[in-house]
């Protein structure tokens, strides 16, 4: 086994370098780092049960001043032309790019995804940063004509306010940077309530944003971080002073803040769970649906809301591609995710564990049989008792187990007969709704499953997985998912309010439907 980041000390030097000491306050506005006197979190990695530090979480107090200090910010960092704006991403970018590896060691460490995996999530931050900079200048509304003479019509769009953002242990980083780097551009100002699972990736994002706040004098209430627990983010749902709330987790969280925000009228954009399933169709090239069904159900060990959790094969060549499937876990390498031959890494705790063996007993529980056995390792190198064997179960779809997301690497296989349609209509019938995808090698199935009879997901693929999507999209979900879309596209707009403006250039006052109105 070669040498890894956990069999030495450098998860120091790695800290050391991201400003990251023994213990910090989980609280800060900018650079102001605030009394935080709450309770001690304290971090163990998943990876060697190993305590990595710890913070002392936020108080009502502190969340208090960093919205007040945020208030003030906004006043003036509204005023900031777009572009200049975007040149603070930008810097915030190239800060990102000096510290890739030490921070997607950090990710790796303390939650668990493999360190190529935590690279790529420090990668996505660099991406949406190199994205909103060219948005800084293309924030555009449209132009209308009016029906009224010498009137001049137009939308344009202004900023919100004040943007919480509460994110997910599965993408400690990179998800916040989705709403900053927009909601920056935008003209917003921010407070974040990260996972408490992973405070430290959260403390190292706000020490390497607080260069770019300090080297150009910018507002410390621009960017604040509140760490704790549900208590907190209930605060930011509750808040009128924070127009947005941009929620990621759970289905039943998303729930929650999707009720409170709502009962004041405020706005949720909202990224939930997933049940994730490629359909396989008798055209299918084996060697794309392998990896991409392996990776997709493995990859950050089953932990992505893009996940793969079933695999739909027409009985015509089911018996050949589960072979090919079960053949290909058989060569799945677990263990330390730093050690970059391992294919996968812990899940991130013992509840966790708890849910991926509840799954697997319930599957088998409702009729399922288990054709590629989990459980849980121990030994030498799986001492925090966080590691599982990826498991492959033949399943029905309508299993109840089978209808939940379960955030760990169990996959079901199920087979159908017939035409597309009837495995597009499997996949649908599912309460979640984020990604889906196709393997064929036939158009007009491609074009069926795209079609509005089609996916009724918000990510619909074709020859690749469910996981893994580029910055230039826009990333979301239907149904249980949520409806939120974050990063590409026009995302940016939930980020604004819009307001229609009509000039009137003209002499006299002529009212829109020819009303008549005569004084």
């Amino acid at each position: 086994m070669s040498e890894t980041l956990t069999q030495t000390n450098a998860i120091q030097d790695v800290l050391n370098t991201l400003g990251v000491k023994e213990i910090n306050k989980g609280a800060a506005v900018g650079n102001q780092w605030l009394a935080s006197q709450g309770e001690v979190i304290e971090s163990y990695s998943p990876v060697d049960g190993k305590l990595i530090g710890k913070v002392n979480s936020a108080t009502a107090a502190d969340y208090e001043a960093a919205i007040v200090k945020g208030q003030e910010a906004f006043k003036s960092w509204r005023m900031v032309p777009a572009p200049i704006r975007g040149e603070y991403v930008r810097q915030f970018g190239e800060e990102l790019r000096k510290v890739k590896d030490e921070l997607g060691k950090l990710v790796s460490y303390e939650m668990g995804k493999s360190y190529q995996e935590g690279l790529g999530e420090v990668q996505e931050m660099i991406d949406i940063c190199d994205f909103a900079v060219g948005l800084s200048r293309q924030l555009h509304g449209f132009t209308m004509h009016s029906e009224r003479p010498m009137h001049r019509m137009y939308e344009q769009y202004h900023p919100l306010g004040t943007v919480g953002i509460i994110s997910a242990f599965n993408f400690p980083v990179a998800v916040w940077a989705w709403n900053t780097a927009l909601a920056w551009i935008c003209g917003d100002v921010c407070i974040w309530k990260p996972s408490e699972k992973v405070p430290l990736c959260a403390v190292a994002c706000h020490n390497i944003m607080n260069k770019v706040i300090k080297a150009n004098n910018l507002p410390d209430g621009i960017n604040s971080l509140v760490i704790g627990g549900a208590d907190l983010g209930i605060k930011l749902s509750e808040d009128k002073r924070v127009p947005l709330v941009s929620a990621t987790g759970s289905t039943r969280m998303g729930k929650a803040v999707s009720a409170t925000v709502g009962a004041r009228l405020g706005k949720s954009l909202l990224e939930l769970g997933g049940n994730n399933a490629i359909i396989v169709t008798p055209t299918a090239d084996l060697k794309m649906v392998v990896p991409g069904a392996v990776f997709g159900a493995i990859g950050t060990a089953g932990q992505r809301c893009t996940s793969t959790r079933r695999i739909i094969i027409h009985e015509s060549i089911y018996d050949k591609v589960k072979d090919a499937i079960v053949s290909a876990y058989g060569q799945i390498k677990i263990g330390d995710p730093l050690d970059e031959s391992n294919h996968v890494g812990p899940v991130i705790d013992k509840d966790a564990v708890a849910n991926y063996l509840s799954a697997l007993e319930r599957v088998v529980e409702e009729g399922g049989k288990i054709i590629v056995e989990g459980g849980v390792l121990s030994g030498e190198g799986y001492e925090s008792g966080c590691y599982v064997k990826p498991a492959i179960a033949e399943a029905s779809n309508d299993f109840k187990i089978v209808q939940h997301e379960t955030f760990a690497p169990v996959l079901y296989l199920m087979k159908y007969s017939g035409d597309v349609s009837n495995a597009i209509a499997l996949q649908n019938d599912v309460p979640q709704g984020l990604s889906s995808a196709i393997m064929t090698n036939n158009m007009r199935e491609q074009e069926e499953f795209l079609a509005h009879c089609g996916s009724d997901c918000g990510i619909a693929n074709v020859n690749i997985g469910t996981s893994g999507a580029e910055i230039g999209g826009a990333f979301g979900g239907e149904k249980e998912t949520g409806g939120g879309r974050e990063s590409g596209s026009d995302a940016w707009k939930v980020y604004m309010r819009r307001q229609t403006n009509t000039i009137n250039w003209g002499a006299d006052l002529p009212l829109a439907q020819g009303i008549k109105f005569n004084l």
